[in-house]
């Protein structure tokens, strides 16, 4: 089961239609491939809502989590509590804490996800760095306490690529997606650390095309989200988790 924000939904991962199929699922369908039969398939929850708070994942999908009783449970959140206007590292850690000790009481494996350093590929993120670094500071501290798989994106060059995110520069494109799937099969123990390998880069942009793609940003994403802020509006109001009930994921290859 995943729980999560817009991460774990899967956006900017375009799937069938106007659904998105990100990480979480590409790593469902990658063990049901690897570990199950078409007699006994995996069983697969993705609760992950764009927008999402720590509280909220807290008090809304960790309690279907408990309901449901998975055998495992990725638990990734807390960027969208760091971008916002004010924050207070210890709230967020505990509330973190009081998720992953629930589903821990219960019986219930967790990945725990510490997200990158975002001052390493953006200015403007950089102003907010240390949040960051807080969090993924209690992240750590919260999985070594609880016994919890890691997932941890600090400093990993392969994730400064340009071409594992999407236009909108918040959100992994599909070869971001594919690549975080092979690092959470690494962080299971059910994969390799190839994930980690640079691509080559290829020729940098002109100053004036970085220019133009900085105006568009603003126009097409920045603009937007500043104005969900000052409304009080989330992109997740409205929208309801992808798998609510566990849903077969049967092998696509014999």
């Amino acid at each position: 089961m995943a729980i999560g924000d817009s991460f774990t939904e899967g956006l900017s991962d375009r799937g069938l239609g106007d659904s998105y199929l990100g990480w979480a699922d590409r790593l469902a369908q990658t063990l049901a491939d690897r570990y199950c039969t078409l007699d006994e398939p995996l069983l697969y929850a993705n609760l992950a809502i764009r927008g999402r708070l720590l509280p909220q994942m807290v008090s809304e999908q960790v309690p279907r989590a408990l309901e449901l009783g998975p055998d495992l449970v990725t638990f990734a959140g807390g960027v969208n509590d760091a971008m916002r206007k004010s924050f207070d590292l210890d709230a967020k850690a505990t509330e973190m804490e009081r998720g992953v000790r629930a589903l821990r009481k219960a019986g219930i494996d967790v990945m725990l996800v510490a997200f990158g350093d975002p001052s390493s590929t953006s200015s403007v993120m950089s102003l907010i760095g240390q949040r960051f670094a807080g969090l993924r500071s209690a992240t750590l501290a919260i999985a070594e306490e609880y016994d919890c798989y890691l997932m941890d994106f600090w400093g990993e060059q392969a994730f400064e690529d340009p071409d594992v995110w999407d236009e909108d520069r918040l959100h992994l494109n599909p070869r971001g997606h594919e690549l975080t799937t092979r690092a959470a099969l690494n962080s299971l123990g059910w994969g390799d650390d190839s994930w980690r390998e640079i691509s080559e880069i290829g020729a940098q942009p002109s100053a004036v095309s970085r220019w133009v793609g900085h105006a568009r940003w603003a126009k097409n994403h920045g603009y937007p989200w500043v104005s969900r802020r000052l409304r009080g509006v989330s992109s997740g109001d409205g929208v309801e988790p992808k798998y609510w009930e566990f849903k077969t994921v049967r092998p696509l290859i014999d």
